[in-house]
């Protein structure tokens, strides 16, 4: 619904108000009806749906505080404007009190009850989107913590359903920040093993001297300093789930190992002597394409096919933006519960310009720039000027968008030149011969172009930095 579609009931006893108001909001676009009293303005809101009323204080039978009282009681989603004559600070206070969301005095400019009740329906707009986005959020978007509706998504949400049933291993891949451990963790804890340890271990940040010995466990005795047996994380995950994140980074020497295991489900701690039984589900998640992996030689092919029973594939959120919103009202009611905030939502614009970025981090990179809004945001909405500037200037060129603006290719190619340039200038603090050198291009090619997209001030030391550069 527009603006200007928004339903306005006008309630005055003074009918050359009510008309006067009537003709100027039908005027604007809005659908206006007006009531003598407040008994037949009671009336009308048990038989419709108003999103804002303009309720007169001083009215006989029901005065305008009583009227607003109802309209608490039987319309509570309608936003409320009181206008009087009699302006007192006790009735002005009471009425805010009763949740009055302004409070204007007779004579009034016509622009200033018009600036009013469009910021009041704008903020009626925006409570109820937010209120849309939290029960999409609540109902139907989410996999435990995943959160998305873009049908790449949901193929994902299916795909975790009929395998967390299934005793298979499974690999994910995805570019950092997509949420592979949040997908291993849906697939564990709504399967048979919800009960029994989910064991995550990152194979690329354990040193490769002690990666044998985190897996597998060791025997007192078998290295220096080993004092006593360790059970290592296969043994941790028993009946459980061991998630193997960036596998690919795995030694070769110990992809072996992993594969013995895979097949025979017994483990043999270091300094030992027997074989353990483990019964452990693995899932595995890397960025890389182990395909391409496997070929140069870097990974096994037989562990690749052992891992790879069922593959799932996190999409990229550049590639799935219409995620963008539930996620950032999923980060917003998180952090603000963390952070102790009244954080109620995101402003048209601010979503806008969020939907518009390009995510090179990801969901991860997203999540970040919620919780740096909601810790500096000071109102109850993130607005735009509370986005990083890393959002907000566009220093990025989005080739979806530009190809949705029908920019032609000189165009796009000319905007790069000029934020090279520009960059280039802030980085040599104004230094035209040292931006030309960062650049790669002459003095007199940077002057050219400093003229073609009207970046010259003009100072007149270009002759001076042309002869300091040889270029005369």
């Amino acid at each position: 619904m527009g603006q200007n579609d928004s339903n306005i009931l006008v309630v005055d006893d003074e009918p050359g108000m009510r008309e006067f108001l009537e003709i100027m909001l039908q005027k604007d676009g809005y659908n206006v009806e007006t009531a003598a009293d407040g008994s037949e303005a009671i009336d009308k809101i048990e038989e419709k749906l108003f999103d804002l009323a303009i309720v007169d204080i001083q009215m006989p039978v029901l005065n305008g505080i009583e009227v607003l009282k109802k309209f608490n009681e039987k319309s509570p989603d309608t936003t409320v404007i009181m206008i009087t004559a009699y302006a007192s600070h006790e009735t002005a206070i009471e009425a805010m009190k009763l949740g009055a969301y302004d409070y204007i005095t007779k004579p009034f400019k016509i622009d200033e009850i018009k600036l009013v009740i469009k910021k009041a329906l704008e903020k009626k707009k925006l409570e109820r989107e937010n209120t849309r986005l939290r029960k999409e959020l609540e109902t139907q978007y989410g996999f435990g913590n995943i959160i998305g509706r873009s049908p790449s998504i949901v193929k994902v949400f299916e795909l975790i359903k009929r395998v967390s049933e299934l005793n298979v291993n499974v690999l994910i891949t995805g570019e950092s920040g997509t949420g592979k451990e949040l997908v291993a963790r849906a697939i564990h804890y709504s399967g048979t093993r919800h009960d029994k340890p989910f064991v995550p271990v990152n194979c690329g940040a354990i040193p490769e001297t002690l990666m044998e010995s985190e897996l597998f466990g060791y025997k007192k005795g078998a290295f220096t300093g080993a004092m006593r047996d360790k059970r290592g994380l296969f043994e941790e995950a028993d009946g459980g789930t061991i998630f193997l994140d960036e596998i690919g980074d795995l030694p070769l020497h110990l992809q072996v190992k992993l594969l013995r295991v895979l097949e025979e489900k017994k483990i043999r701690p270091l300094g030992g002597t027997e074989a353990v039984n483990v019964d452990v589900r693995v899932i595995a998640a890397t960025n890389k394409k182990l395909e391409d992996e496997v070929a140069s030689g870097r990974f096994r092919e037989d562990l690749f096919y052992r891992l790879n029973v069922i593959k799932i594939v996190l999409p990229p959120l550049r590639e799935r933006k219409i995620d963008v919103s539930p996620l950032a009202i999923h980060f917003i009611n998180r952090y603000s519960v963390e952070m102790g905030k009244d954080i109620r939502g995101i402003s048209p614009k601010a979503l806008e310009i969020l939907e518009n970025y390009h995510y090179p981090g990801n969901v991860r990179e997203l999540e970040n720039i919620v919780a740096r809004c909601v810790a500096l945001e000071s109102s109850n909405v993130i607005r735009q000027e509370t986005l990083p500037q890393l959002v907000t200037g566009r220093d990025y060129l989005d080739l979806d968008t530009s190809f949705a603006s029908n920019s032609s290719l000189d165009t796009l190619l000319g905007d790069v030149e000029k934020k090279m340039i520009e960059k280039a200038l802030r980085t040599t603090n104004g230094n035209k011969t040292e931006a030309a050198r960062l650049l790669g291009i002459t003095l007199r090619s940077l002057r050219y172009r400093l003229a073609k997209h009207e970046l010259d001030d003009g100072n007149g030391d270009d002759l001076e930095d042309m002869d300091e550069a040889g270029e005369l």
